[in-house]
């Protein structure tokens, strides 16, 4: 992949989130909010961070990505397709029967992705996983998660944080978009995260907080987890 300029990234955000609210429009149902919220990460990250080819998803060197809030892959969808994975056009079949696009991503069916997703709380036990295998493999990839701060009230996320600091996987990217909603309301109503940064850190965990929507920050905090060790 050619890295973009950040301007070039700014465009192709604006396209994603259109692409968004056609493709549920058209569904007439999905997730548009925490599509919208994770634009700048997931952007970014396609066109810019991980190590791909599009043209060939089953590369075994490549970079994974696991996308933990399976109920925003309208925006996993949108930087796919932008990226080259399967065609735009496609985008408009979301959640139509037989589309390859459902309302959760299915690792059978679409290729590009590394695992299924769904019920909340599994994708960074999945990271984890991937992250071991290449330490063991001896692979230079690294593994990219990203979670809902609501998805943070389940407790195998906390887990999954010791797992990753105990084997020292740092390999593995874990991404909270800090939204401070979910389905039942505000997260710090439903069940309070606060203070997130230092649970995260009393983990072991490296903790670079940004604002998810300044692709400045976005790939500068991207390099920095890369370099972190």
């Amino acid at each position: 992949m050619v890295s973009q300029s950040t301007e070039n990234l700014k465009a192709i955000c604006k396209d994603v989130r259109a692409d968004i609210l056609k493709m549920t429009a058209a569904a007439g149902s999905g997730h548009p909010g925490g599509s919208l919220s994770s634009v700048e990460l997931l952007t970014a990250l396609y066109f810019n961070v991980l190590n791909h080819k599009p043209e060939e998803p089953n590369w075994p060197d490549r970079d994974r990505f696991i996308l933990s809030k399976g109920h925003v892959c309208p925006v996993l969808y949108s930087v796919m397709a932008r990226t080259g994975y399967f065609p735009l056009e496609e985008l408009m079949t979301l959640r139509k029967f037989g589309s390859r696009l459902q309302g959760h991503p299915n690792v059978k069916v679409l290729p590009g992705l590394e695992s299924s997703s769904g019920s909340l709380g599994q994708g960074l036990s999945i990271a984890n996983g991937l992250a071991l295998a290449a330490k063991l493999d001896d692979k230079a990839y690294r593994v990219y998660c990203l979670m809902g701060d609501g998805e943070l009230q389940e407790g195998q996320i906390w887990e999954a944080m010791m797992t990753a600091a105990h084997y020292k996987l740092d390999n593995v990217c874990a991404i909270v978009d800090y939204n401070n909603l979910q389905i039942d309301g505000k997260c710090s109503e439903v069940m309070c995260l606060d203070p997130l940064i230092k649970k995260w850190e009393s983990f072991n965990w490296h903790v670079i907080e940004i604002d998810g929507h300044d692709l400045d920050q976005v790939l500068k905090a991207y390099e920095e987890a890369a370099n972190h060790k």
